[in-house]
């Protein structure tokens, strides 16, 4: 597994933060569920991405 920094203002992660809090997960486990939601979309859209 790879580590990934992100810079983000700090009230967007005050809202991230909540909304979280609001779907049971930590904001790691929200941006990973938001980040295979996009891969997901894209490849119903274009295909399968292959690695």
């Amino acid at each position: 597994m790879k580590n990934l920094s992100i810079r983000i203002d700090d009230k967007l992660l005050h809202k991230l933060h909540i909304v979280s809090d609001y779907e049971g997960r930590s904001c790691n486990g929200q941006i990973l569920v938001l980040i295979r939601d996009l891969v997901e979309k894209y490849e119903e859209k274009h295909g399968k991405i292959e690695i």
